[in-house]
């Protein structure tokens, strides 16, 4: 089993930036995918931005030139800085990793961590 804990979030104003990280505990070992999904009230969950441990990443749209995903596969954390803040923005943002295990892909994820982008 997996376990991610997720830190920072919060509020901040547009335009503003915010930070999250997220650490995964327990059996570690297979973890090759770790990122970042949100969801907002009355929407789906939507990926935001993803790292592989070969250190391909991969981002929303409309965070590719504002967010910075960065990955320590030593430790199995993973942080995303997110800068320019909108107001859309706003969702809970849960940690994600995927773990393989004798070629089959467990998903985990974290509990979550509110972030609301507000003046």
């Amino acid at each position: 089993q997996v376990q991610l804990v997720e830190s920072g979030g919060g509020l901040a104003q547009p335009g503003g930036s915010l930070r999250l990280s997220c650490a995964a505990s327990g059996s570690g070992f297979g973890i090759h995918t770790m990122g970042w999904y949100r969801q907002a009230p009355g929407k789906h969950r939507e990926l935001v931005a993803t790292a592989t441990s070969s250190g391909s990443t991969n981002y929303t749209d409309s965070g590719k030139d504002r967010f910075h995903i960065s990955r320590d596969n030593a430790k199995n954390t993973v942080d995303l800085q997110m800068n320019s803040l909108k107001p859309e923005g706003t969702a809970v943002y849960y940690c994600h990793a995927r773990r393989k295990v004798f070629l089959r892909d467990y998903d985990y994820w974290g509990q979550g961590t509110q972030v609301t982008v507000s003046s």
